[in-house]
Parts: C-alpha cells; sequence; structure tokens
C-alpha cells in the first residue's frame, strides 16, 4: 500500500506546473495531495474556474503560495500575470443591500472601521467587466442573465468597499458576508475587495486596500 501511495504521489508531482513561480519544496506534498483528490483538476477558461474554490479550500493557507503550482494563477489567456493584478471574483449569496450601504459609507475619522468605500459609476465598472487578469470562481460568468443599460444612460453609480489590511481569500469571502455585500473581489496580494449590490459586474479591478499595495 505504501509502495502505491508513494507511485501515485510520483505521477501527480509531475502534473505540478512548471511555472517559474512554484515553489516545489514547499508546495509539492499539498498540491499532489489535491491533484489525487482531484480537486485541482481543471482549466481557467472564459465561463471560469470550475475547481478552483474547491483547490483553494483543499490547500489553506497554501492557496496563495503554491497557486501556481496548479495551473490556476494565470489568466484566460495562459499568461502569468503579477500577483497585484490578478484577483478572483464570486457572488455571495445572502446580501444585505441595506447594511453595506450603511457601513460602506460611514466616515473613517478616526482610522478604527478597519475599510475605507469607494464609489464608481457604473459604466466605469461595466467597462471593466472583461479585463483579462481576474478568475470567476464557480460556475458564475460576469453579467450572466443582466441587461446592462448603455453606458451612456447609466449615471448610477457602484460602491465597493476595501478592507485596509491584507487577509485570506476565506477570509474577504467572510467578512464580505458580514457586511452584506453581494459580490466580492480578492487580489493574489491579499487586498479583499466587498462589492455592493448597486453594482452590476464586479466592482474595481484596482487595488484599494490602504495597508495591502504590495
Amino acid at each position: 500500500m505504501n509502495i502505491l501511495i508513494g507511485l501515485l504521489l510520483v505521477v501527480s508531482c509531475t502534473q505540478i506546473s512548471t511555472s517559474a513561480g512554484c515553489n516545489k519544496a514547499l508546495c509539492a506534498s499539498d498540491v499532489s495531495k489535491c491533484l489525487l483528490q482531484e480537486l485541482c483538476q481543471c482549466q481557467v477558461t472564459e465561463a471560469g474556474c470550475s475547481c478552483c474554490r474547491e483547490c483553494m479550500l483543499c490547500l489553506g493557507p497554501l492557496w496563495e503560495q503554491c497557486c501556481k503550482c496548479t495551473g490556476l494563477c494565470k489568466d484566460k489567456h495562459g499568461k502569468d500575470t503579477q500577483h497585484t493584478s490578478l484577483s478572483y471574483v464570486d457572488d455571495l449569496l445572502l446580501p444585505i443591500p441595506s447594511l453595506f450601504q450603511t457601513l460602506a459609507t460611514v466616515p473613517d475619522n478616526d482610522g478604527t472601521s478597519g475599510w475605507t468605500y469607494h464609489v464608481l459609476p457604473v459604466s466605469d465598472e461595466v467597462n471593466q467587466q472583461e479585463h483579462e487578469n481576474h478568475i470567476l470562481l464557480g460556475s458564475h460568468k460576469v453579467m450572466e442573465a443582466v441587461i446592462v443599460p448603455p453606458v451612456e444612460d447609466t449615471t448610477d453609480n457602484c460602491t465597493v468597499l476595501y478592507f485596509n489590511t491584507c487577509v485570506s481569500i476565506t477570509r474577504c469571502k467572510q467578512s464580505c458576508e458580514l457586511v452584506g455585500a453581494s459580490k466580492y473581489r480578492w487580489f493574489q496580494n491579499g487586498c479583499c475587495e466587498c462589492i455592493g449590490c448597486n453594482c452590476i459586474a464586479y466592482g474595481s479591478k484596482e487595488l484599494g486596500c490602504q495597508s495591502c499595495k504590495s
């Protein structure tokens, strides 16, 4: 049995990405385990990333350091991206618009709220929806089943909330759920953006976390 497990690990290790950013010394064992469970064996396409969520859960705290070994840290054209621009976006099931709007617009006069908010025209948000450096989690598609008004006729604003410090993707999702957001965007450097219900797509592609920009 031990010999069989060893052979399986050797075989799965050959599937680990040879990307220059892949730290095999740190990641080989955990990535191999996830590959053996078939949790990281998909490709990023325009339709999204069908296994990214499961792969993230499998790798846990090692996701940020080891995702390049899975081949899932690439944009839809297959090119490696800088961690400060690559992001993952997803929907949240139970948004609370009134809570989000209240919290997002509270003035942070003493710097204790832990977040800052940013407002951008929905027309700008829509224009950013097809930028190539984000990965859609699950089977979600940007703007799926949503009728987008013409840009010139759109006067509404989109409110997003950025947490000041870096967080993990799991913490980002949980925090955005707590503030009533409808969606979230997590950047590869740890910046977390919660997206309000008045946004049509997935908020801003720009980093806005005050203490998480490296």
